[in-house]
């Protein structure tokens, strides 16, 4: 197995984007720069995160946009329509993909806000920078096949489409556009996608989401289907962290004390971190 280290970022909301930002921040205070992953998987608000981290923004800038104004940012909640649409079909028989159709046709049918008004958000967050030279896989899903997209620096599509599409939460924000097919959140199915990492023997996962209704979709499900030989560590928010995030991931006005919250949990295991990451 080639030597090599995968940053997995996964989704979680605009909470989601402040805590790992945070995390990444505090952990850079000590040392460890985990950005210089050989791959770095992004789902949906570790798609945000990653975007911004590999667009040439140090650490401590990621850091500082969070907490200031949220500004754009359009604020959501995930209420009990939104459960039913995203978790109903989770519980229903069939494989992934008939899984996240049914997902993709609530989506699709949902009312929102316009596609453009959303598109403009994220462009805002992760700036048109880009793709980076280093391996960045940013995962979406089609809401008409169910199929999983992973986009990448030569998929045609630019960082900021990829990015929007993998933050499509369903029938919260509407799916994204890309040529003849639209898109919905990445983390529909797993919240991480911690499978896109074989073939790398050292993994670290930052995941504000780390269960799944199914285990192959959970982190500790996709870790261990790689086998062994791969040391690998997953960070969720603590107990402090997540009483600071409160409930609705969707809020705007949490992600500065989510960014403070992570920055703190990250002095906590900074030496664990440390000894995976060399």
């Amino acid at each position: 197995m080639a030597q090599q280290r995968a940053l997995v970022l996964g989704g979680g909301g605009v909470s989601g984007i402040g805590w790992e930002t945070g995390m990444i921040a505090g952990l850079a205070e000590h040392g460890i720069h985990v950005q210089d992953a050989d791959r770095i998987i992004g789902t949906s608000a570790g798609s945000s995160v990653a975007a911004k981290l590999t667009s040439g923004a140090s650490e401590e800038d990621a850091y500082a946009a969070q907490l200031a104004d949220p500004g754009g940012e359009l604020p959501a909640k995930f209420g009990i329509r939104n459960m039913v649409g995203l978790l109903g079909p989770q519980f229903l028989p069939g494989d992934d993909a008939a899984v996240a159709r049914r997902i993709g046709r609530a989506a699709l049918r949902a009312s929102t806000v316009p596609e453009a008004e959303r598109r403009a958000v994220i462009t805002a967050r992760v700036g048109n920078s880009g793709w980076p030279k280093a391996e960045l896989l940013i995962t979406a899903i089609d809401a008409v096949t169910g199929v999983r997209r992973v986009f990448d620096k030569d998929s045609g599509v630019s960082l900021a489409d990829a990015v929007a599409a993998s933050c499509a939460v369903p029938t919260v924000w509407p799916p994204v556009t890309i040529g003849a097919s639209r898109y919905i959140d990445g983390g529909s199915l797993s919240a991480t996608n911690t499978d896109l990492a074989a073939g790398c023997s050292t993994i670290l996962v930052l995941a504000p989401i780390a269960m799944a209704v199914r285990k192959r979709w959970s982190v500790a499900g996709q870790l261990a289907a790689l086998g062994p030989g791969v040391r690998a560590l997953l960070l969720s928010p603590d107990d402090a962290a997540k009483r600071t995030m409160g409930r609705n991931s969707l809020d705007p006005a949490v992600r500065a004390a989510s960014a403070k919250a992570g920055r703190a949990q990250a002095l906590t295991v900074a030496d664990e971190v440390a000894k995976l990451w060399g």
